[in-house]
């Protein structure tokens, strides 16, 4: 009995933990959560507003972003709307975010980075076997933690 409840909990735990960057740990960990509170752990500004505006569904918190393609991608998945996706400079995020945004993995095969690609095809596609095929051991825990 001990050994099957364990077994459980070790199915839930997070790949979350995992993450060596902290404060993508902690947007990770307030996804996954659904609760804005894990934003508050996270040092970068642009990236707790980030955290607050996409997991809190708060748009308007998206404007408290200096970076000008995170606030795009902000609004565009805070605010459903992929025509902010268009504002992004970088290319493969850019198709991240339409992919994302629209929900169609057919916008992952504009990406060029192999990593960014595989993570789209998992995260949009919900196919957590495309996360075993990222090398960035961050991304790809982030992939699977997003992909459950």
């Amino acid at each position: 009995m001990i050994a099957l409840l364990l077994s459980i909990a070790l199915s839930f735990a997070s790949d979350c933990g995992f993450i060596q960057d902290s404060d993508q740990r902690s947007l990770c960990r307030a996804q996954e959560s659904r609760s804005t509170s894990e934003c508050g752990f996270i040092g970068n500004s642009d990236t707790r507003s980030y955290c607050r505006a996409v997991v809190g569904k708060s748009p308007s918190e998206c404007g408290f972003i200096s970076n000008s393609d995170l606030r795009s991608r902000c609004r565009a998945e805070a605010g459903g709307s992929s025509s902010e996706c268009g504002f992004i400079s970088n290319s493969d995020e850019r198709s991240l975010c339409r992919a994302k945004a629209g929900g169609n993995t057919s916008e992952c095969g504009f990406i060029g980075n192999s990593d960014l690609r595989s993570y789209c095809r998992a995260v949009v596609g919900k196919s957590p076997s495309e996360c075993g095929f990222i090398s960035n051991s961050d991304l790809r825990n982030r992939c699977r933690s997003e992909v459950r």
